[in-house]
């Protein structure tokens, strides 16, 4: 017997009424983003491995999907360096391509190849999937979508601002109850590293509190201490993983924490502008919350760090983003100050899933389904559909004369709006029977008329 065929874990396939329900939300996306100027772009699924490797930090890298030379390239491997019992070198020789990790270092790549096509500052959006070597769980994919904005070319706090109102947008349009927009600036977190004499562990610093949801106190504690922090700098820390209060409140913990650090308080200073700009203009349903921990674990953000999270739900972030000042700089651009979010389409869809918040006809991905009744009924229904379609709506025919049940089965699986009928009499007539599937209404109707209910739809 055939082995049953499978696809990789970590990946899925996607039925008619899940892709309907994706191409809904990033609709959704897509038309905000439109909204707030942003302009559509694109890049392939795969970069070289020097574009990618480097850039996301030591987790980051370990997550990446190397692709394996082919052909001739193949007698490039280095096979000293496999000798050596180097075999991150050893790799490298035998993958020169890597699928994308996420869309923001291959937009910096972007930038800086065709800088001389684009005015600055220039805002982009970008939906396409993203590929990391994960361990598969729940809400967490090797194989997703990111909907991504980002503006370079400008260091203004308005763009910060505008993307906490683009979070609020979003999420309220795709009716999400209760959600929280995290926000942290790296500049904070290298303050803390300063002040506790640590400065040339800020990475380490920041890889451990990032998990702090994660593992817990003891746990943020003990990777510390792991990566070399010392036990006076690691006492001094651990009064800032229970602030709480208002975001006023713990910036002024914050000020007081951070005397002494220039570049500490320079973070609290721009935190403070996002605070007092967003609250005079107002979210439409999220909640704006200062979260010291917020690191995100990425070596590029040198701002501002973005993490939404879905209240009530078992998932990590559904959204997140930051401010980059210098990552064009890795690819001979310096100077070009960016800043961006990313929309994590799949989770997301997986909460709007959970809390059965997609719109009911979302999958109604047919208008119009005629009844077959036989060869000269057919015919009178054709001339029908391709009226209606011609008037922007979906229809067809039942392909063959077949007992009502099966028809009307193949019309609930479809999920069909109205079935149409035109039997002997109508057909005399030159009426439709209109059956509305989902009041279960039937009318009798000319052709006009029932293009005219879809209208109004």
């Amino acid at each position: 017997m055939a082995q049953k065929p499978s696809i990789p874990k970590g990946t899925r396939d996607f039925l008619p009424d899940q892709v309907a329900k994706r191409n809904y939300l990033y609709g959704t996306i897509r038309t905000a983003f439109e909204k707030y100027g942003f302009q559509p772009i694109e890049t392939p699924s795969f970069e070289l491995s020097s574009t990618l490797l480097g850039k996301y930090g030591e987790e980051g890298d370990r997550l990446i999907f190397r692709i394996l030379n082919s052909g001739e390239k193949m007698k490039k491997a280095d096979l000293e360096a496999l000798k050596e019992d180097n075999l991150a070198r050893f790799a490298n020789s035998l993958a020169e391509k890597a699928l994308r990790y996420d869309l923001t270092v291959p937009f910096a790549r972007f930038v800086v190849q065709h800088q001389h096509e684009l005015s600055f500052p220039f805002k982009r959006y970008q939906i396409q999937p993203v590929w990391r070597a994960d361990r598969p769980q729940h809400g967490r994919y090797q194989e997703f979508y990111q909907c991504d904005a980002d503006v370079v070319g400008s260091d203004s706090l308005n763009y910060e601002v505008d993307f906490v109102l683009l979070f609020d947008e979003v999420l309220t349009e795709l009716n999400i109850p209760d959600f929280t927009i995290k926000i942290n600036n790296r500049k904070i977190l290298s303050g803390i590293a300063e002040i506790t004499g640590e400065s040339d562990r800020l990475v380490a610093i920041t890889v451990a509190i990032d998990k702090l949801d994660k593992i817990g106190k003891e746990g943020v504690e003990k990777e510390l201490k792991e990566r070399g922090v010392s036990e006076k700098a690691i006492q001094q820390i651990q009064p800032l993983f229970e602030l709480n209060g208002t975001n006023e409140a713990i910036v002024g913990r914050m000020k007081d924490f951070l005397q002494g650090s220039e570049i500490g308080l320079r973070g609290v200073e721009e935190l403070e502008f996002v605070f007092k700009k967003v609250e005079q203009l107002g979210l439409r349903r999220g909640k704006l919350e200062f979260d010291v921990t917020l690191a995100r674990g990425l070596n590029y953000y040198t701002g501002a760090i973005f993490e939404v999270k879905a209240n009530g739900i078992n998932m990590g972030s559904i959204c997140g983003g930051g401010r980059y000042d210098d990552l064009t700089g890795i690819f001979g651009m310096p100077g070009m100050s960016g800043v961006g979010i990313s929309f994590g389409a799949d989770r997301i869809y997986d909460v709007l899933n959970e809390l059965d918040l997609f719109p009911k006809n979302v999958s109604n991905t047919l208008d119009v389904l005629f009844v077959n009744f036989g060869e000269n009924e057919s015919d009178v229904c054709r001339t029908y559909i391709k009226e209606i379609r011609a008037n922007g709506f979906s229809s067809e025919l039942y392909p063959e004369n077949a007992k009502m049940k099966k028809q009307m089965k193949y019309a609930n699986d479809r999920n069909v709006r109205f079935v149409a009928l035109v039997g002997e009499a109508e057909f005399a007539s030159e009426l439709i029977q209109l059956k509305d599937m989902i009041s279960g209404e039937q009318t009798e109707l000319s052709l006009e008329e029932v293009i005219h209910t879809l209208m109004k739809l």
